[in-house]
């Protein structure tokens, strides 16, 4: 088993958080909890977490992460912020909604190796990820917990995901089971925001 670290999902502890911040600087791959289920997490430039997390979901080199971003402004260094899209992120994050944006040209060089037109962003309402994120000061790149080999994986289910995973990764914090994604999926890089996906809290862009 790799380290699980406790991690209270309203006031995580720092010691864990300072471990786990620790652990990713090193270029270590880890779980975190979400608002929509736990989620596998790297830093920017730990190509060798990305390719064991490619390894582990059977993914080729094209497949797309997602940022998790600690604010708007954040968000915005790392996509193109217009009105429309910037009103939808402020009055629907955080929250379980992933924003596929178009790039911005200020990208970390390590993005741009990958010659992206757009991203998939996330502001997540939970305290752990916010409280990594503070740490570590940076955004950092997820994916979700879906594996070719345990189809039927509840990804919300600490313990379910700690059977699957846990010997796979560097760390687990835990906080408890979470609440069931998926997110919703929103492209806001034309004129007119579409939802690609309804999530486990369905969305209506009208109302």
């Amino acid at each position: 088993m790799s380290e699980r670290l406790p991690a209270h999902p309203v006031d995580p502890q720092p010691r864990s958080i300072a471990r786990a911040s620790a652990l990713l600087q090193r270029g270590g791959l880890g779980l975190c909890p979400t608002d929509a289920g736990y989620s596998l997490v790297w830093m920017l430039d730990a190509r060798d977490a990305e390719e064991r997390v490619r390894r582990l979901r059977a993914l080729d080199n094209k497949h797309p992460f997602t940022l998790f971003c600690a604010s708007l402004s954040e968000v915005g260094r790392m996509a193109r912020l217009g009105d429309t899209a910037f009103r939808l992120l402020k009055s629907l994050t955080p929250g379980p909604c992933t924003f596929i944006l178009t790039a911005s040209s200020d990208l970390p060089r390590r993005l741009k190796l990958d010659k992206r037109r757009s991203i998939g962003v996330r502001r997540v309402d939970h305290a752990v990820v916010q409280a990594l994120l503070q740490a570590i000061e940076q955004p950092l790149l997820s994916t979700s917990v879906a594996l070719p080999d345990r189809e039927n994986l509840d990804s919300h289910l600490v313990d379910d995901v700690a059977d699957a995973l846990g010997e796979r990764v560097d760390f687990l914090l835990d906080a408890g089971d979470c609440e069931p994604g998926p997110t919703s999926v929103i492209d806001v890089g034309g004129d007119v925001p579409q939802v690609l996906r309804q999530g486990f809290h369905p969305l209506d862009l009208q109302a």
